[in-house]
């Protein structure tokens, strides 16, 4: 069974080689060992920490398998983006240019290098191993999340934020990066995304413009992927907005790629958990699946997906397998949340 829980330093050795396969680049996973293990054991002291306001924290967690032991994939949270430099990214605006003697009054898209992000919490770091089958995986390595976020409010902003791939093509190569980053720093694409440290280095503003860049100067290929995400990234995509992020008024710096932003007191995590109490499952559940968590002591925290009955009131009947992941007993409160939104088919159809 695959569980996500914190990531430990016992998990080095797992860490470091995700970190130098990943495609794309995982910003939260250094390729250095010494600085991976600094960052690995900074996460084990945020999830023991008695936190009443996000600061530093960085919050690693894994997705094992439960009859291997391996790892089959991490993701992360930044409880508070840009908290030592400053976040960057850009901001679409609209500029307006007019001539009363021209009678010209126009109104231009322009990006403008901004840090309105920085302080703001991050999911960040997702990566799931390509062996694994299926959008399950995927669903549950990046909405465990949320599940923590939801149950540790203050250790987080209101408003989270997510960063998605942007578009490249087959060999890696971003068109908005080519338009507009290599012009900068003269290097490639790659090179710049290790260095960046997930948008929070002082080099980007000592590089970048801080000064408009007019949109329809940009050449088209360009200007086709502003806000787009990358193939690859689709299913992140639709997860984010299952769980109800949006697309916000910012791009990445590097390659155009989308920024979807959340109110936590609107995320399902929130408006769709419910409070169950475990007991042991008499048979297989064929009912809808849910996102199960548990948090224990000492900063202990465990998600699965599992199978439960619509009613509430029947509690939360688990097989042994679940029980195992989670580390709960009967009686055991566990936070459970639909994996998927009902589908509003009868409002939609009334309307055609």
């Amino acid at each position: 069974m695959l569980f996500v829980r914190p990531g430990r330093l016992a998990d080095l050795d797992a860490l470091e080689h995700m970190a130098r396969t990943a495609q794309p680049v995982l910003h939260s996973l250094p390729h250095d060992r010494r600085a991976l293990e600094a960052r690995v054991a900074l996460s084990e002291d945020s999830f023991r920490a008695d936190v009443d306001f996000p600061g530093e924290e960085f919050y690693l967690f894994v997705l094992e398998d439960s009859e291997s032991g391996k790892l089959m994939g991490t993701a992360s949270i930044v409880a508070a983006a840009g908290y030592s430099d400053p976040f960057y990214a850009f901001r679409n605006d609209a500029l307006i240019h007019a001539s009363r003697e021209l009678h010209v009054n126009r109104k231009i898209h322009a990006l403008t290098m901004s840090h309105e992000l920085t302080g703001k919490s991050r999911l960040a770091g997702y990566y799931i191993d390509p062996s694994l089958r299926g959008d399950a995986a995927a669903h549950l390595m990046s909405r465990a999340r949320m599940m923590y976020i939801a149950a540790n409010r203050k250790r987080f902003t209101p408003e989270v934020f997510s960063l998605l791939l942007g578009v490249t093509d087959d060999n890696g190569v971003s068109p908005f990066w080519e338009a507009v980053g290599r012009k900068f720093f003269g290097r490639n694409f790659a090179d710049i995304e290790i260095e960046s440290g997930g948008r929070s280095r002082t080099f980007i503003a000592e590089v970048m413009p801080t000064y408009p860049i007019y949109v329809p100067l940009l050449p088209e290929a360009a200007q086709r992927v502003l806000g787009e995400p990358d193939s690859k990234a689709l299913l992140a995509y639709e997860i984010h907005l299952e769980e109800g992020f949006e697309t916000d008024r910012f791009i990445d710096i590097f390659d155009a790629g989308p920024v979807l932003t959340a109110q936590v007191d609107r995320s399902a995590c929130v408006t769709r958990n419910e409070t169950r109490a475990v007991h042991e499952a008499a048979a297989a559940s064929n009912d809808s699946t849910y996102l199960i968590a548990h948090n224990g002591a000492d900063g202990e925290f465990r998600c699965v997906l599992g199978g439960l009955p619509a009613a509430s009131n029947e509690g939360a009947p688990l097989a042994q397998a679940a029980r195992a992941a989670l580390g709960v007993q009967d009686g055991d409160a566990v936070r459970c949340v639909p994996l998927h939104q009902p589908q509003l088919d009868e409002q939609s159809g009334d309307a055609q």
